[in-house]
């Protein structure tokens, strides 16, 4: 199997085809090496139109709901980033290429541990990865973007707290069979972007996470 003209064909057909036009996010999923992010055995899936299976009863998003959120994000490239829930880490690696720095936690300790192990053998090195749980997150900084991978049935008010002044949040908030892809600026401003179904953004006892 050629990767490069899998790789390819996916954007063409797949991710340009579902109206995400913005050339930089073309060129990082042209770029990055998404068979290297998704487990061995599927490595020839890697471009398939379908969510892929990564552990701990987790999928990575299909290719064009990746595209389509990456271009409803509007990410500047001076932006600092924190994405909640680094699972593959194949959307980590798409938003370095983006903006300035990423920070990424997962509250699953081995998918911050391969992540460590992909990013670098991908010579990325504008992300920041910790093993922390979205729901008792304290964070140190604040963010231009917060970007949540996993469904919400509700945003918590808390987040905005985590943002720079012009700030936004990405998430996908509802229950199956309809979630709607939203960019909030505050509590009660967000924009409507596309539907999709994700899995939710586990709670802490439940000790796995949603991922990209």
């Amino acid at each position: 199997m050629n990767f490069d003209t899998a790789r390819h064909n996916m954007v063409k057909q797949q991710v340009r085809s579902w109206d995400v036009i913005n050339k930089d996010i073309l060129n990082a999923m042209l770029n990055v090496q998404r068979e290297e992010f998704v487990q061995v055995p599927q490595r020839k899936l890697a471009f398939a139109d379908m969510a892929l299976p990564i552990g701990h009863g987790m999928s990575m998003m299909k290719p064009v709901v990746e595209g389509k959120m990456l271009q409803a994000l509007d990410l500047d490239k001076g932006d600092l980033v924190l994405e909640v829930g680094t699972g593959s880490a194949y959307v980590t690696a798409l938003l370095s290429r983006l903006v300035s720095h990423v920070h990424s936690i997962d509250i699953q300790p081995e998918f911050i541990q391969a992540a460590k192990q992909k990013l670098k053998e991908n010579h990325i090195d504008n992300v920041t990865l910790d093993n922390e749980d979205f729901f008792n997150f304290k964070p140190v900084q604040k963010y231009d973007c917060v970007v949540i991978t996993g469904s919400l049935e509700e945003l918590p008010a808390f987040v905005f707290d985590w943002l720079n002044q012009d700030g936004k949040v990405f998430a996908i908030i509802g229950q199956e069979p309809t979630m709607e892809a939203r960019v909030y600026k505050s509590s009660d401003a967000y924009s409507s972007h596309f539907d999709t179904v994700v899995a939710k953004l586990t709670q802490p006892e439940q000790q796995h996470t949603f991922k990209l």
